[in-house]
């Protein structure tokens, strides 16, 4: 199988994280990294054994033995580096979400469109077999045609003071948006939405959208940034789909791993990404190889759908909107 050569541009923790995921993999090389802070660079590029280093996107996006570049930037600096990507002939994967703005995710598809190339979003849930569990159900119709779609995700406050740069629809519920366009298998009309914050921020530490499809399925998405750190529970999100008929559904803090001990109870993530048996595991390894089994193989990775990212950051838009104005919002 051909080895699928990788930059990553952006190197935070989730930078990294993706860095581990590709390097996992033996049809991945990762050839080349990039980031602005040169410490950081060279940290990450000893440790892991990057042989190419470089502080300016534009310098890693001159080679062309590149057949994919991650772009794990600050989702407000994705455009510039994924336009310039696709034009020099790389495939690329934008992390969530593709932007803040849904011009620059249009420009993007038209950018990739008019370069044969392909840009795919890092909706890394669609690979997680619980999520993507749930969609096989509906393409069986073993629950039938979907007509009610509730979904939470909690994170702990701390997280917080990081995240509130950005909207919450875009930080926390872009992954609801995606799981809800991807389960109705249509398209939003309609929008309300309401956010409640304890901090003048523009983001809302809780946040609740209600969102009516086309072909009738309605779906009440909520985020929110307000687990006690002290809880010591990373994740608390839960899903419920309902169709005509049968319901699926799970919840993650009740199910997954819980360790106590002296130091109270810990719920840290193992299916996300994770090291385990000094490995790399989880669903952000598992999109990226699907990914690179793709490009290795000639196929088009159409499990991930930059139409539906776009259709999403719309209704991010309009979520906002809604917010602020406190009316509902047609597409």
């Amino acid at each position: 199988m051909k080895t699928v050569k990788i930059g990553i541009i952006g190197l935070g923790s989730w930078g990294e994280s993706h860095l581990e995921a590709f390097r996992s993999l033996p049809q991945a090389e990762v050839a080349a990294v990039c980031d602005t802070r040169e410490d950081r660079l060279n940290e990450l590029a000893d440790k892991y054994g990057v042989p190419h280093r470089y502080t300016q996107y534009e310098k890693l996006l001159e080679r062309t033995d590149l057949d994919l570049v991650s772009v794990v930037t600050f989702e407000k600096h994705h455009l510039a580096p994924v336009l310039l990507a696709l034009r020099s002939g790389k495939h690329v994967l934008v992390e969530k979400p593709v932007s803040t703005n849904v011009q620059e995710a249009e420009e993007m598809a038209r950018t990739a469109a008019e370069n044969n190339r392909f840009i795919l979003p890092g909706h890394l849930l669609r690979f997680d077999p619980r999520y993507a569990s749930i969609h096989q159900s509906l393409q069986k119709g073993e629950i039938g045609r979907p007509l009610s779609i509730h979904s939470k995700r909690s994170r702990q406050k701390s997280l917080y003071a990081t995240y509130r740069r950005t909207h919450t629809v875009y930080e926390l519920m872009i992954h609801d948006l995606d799981l809800a366009i991807w389960y109705a298998g249509s398209r939003v009309q309609t929008v309300r939405a309401y956010g409640l914050g304890q901090s003048p921020a523009e983001a809302p530490e809780i946040l609740w959208a209600c969102l009516e499809f086309a072909n009738g399925a309605m779906a009440v998405l909520h985020s929110n940034w307000m687990t006690p750190d002290e809880a010591g529970i990373a994740i608390a999100d839960s899903i419920e789909v309902i169709g005509d008929k049968g319901t699926a559904h799970f919840e993650t803090s009740l199910s997954g791993l819980q360790i106590w001990n002296a130091s109270g109870r810990q719920s840290p993530d193992t299916n996300i990404h994770a090291k385990l048996l000094n490995q790399t595991v989880g669903s952000l390894r598992e999109q990226v190889m699907y990914i690179c089994r793709c490009l290795a193989e000639g196929t088009v990775p159409d499990h991930l759908s930059f139409e539906d990212a776009v259709h999403g950051v719309a209704v991010a838009d309009a979520i906002v909107q809604s917010c602020s104005t406190g009316r509902e919002v047609r597409l």
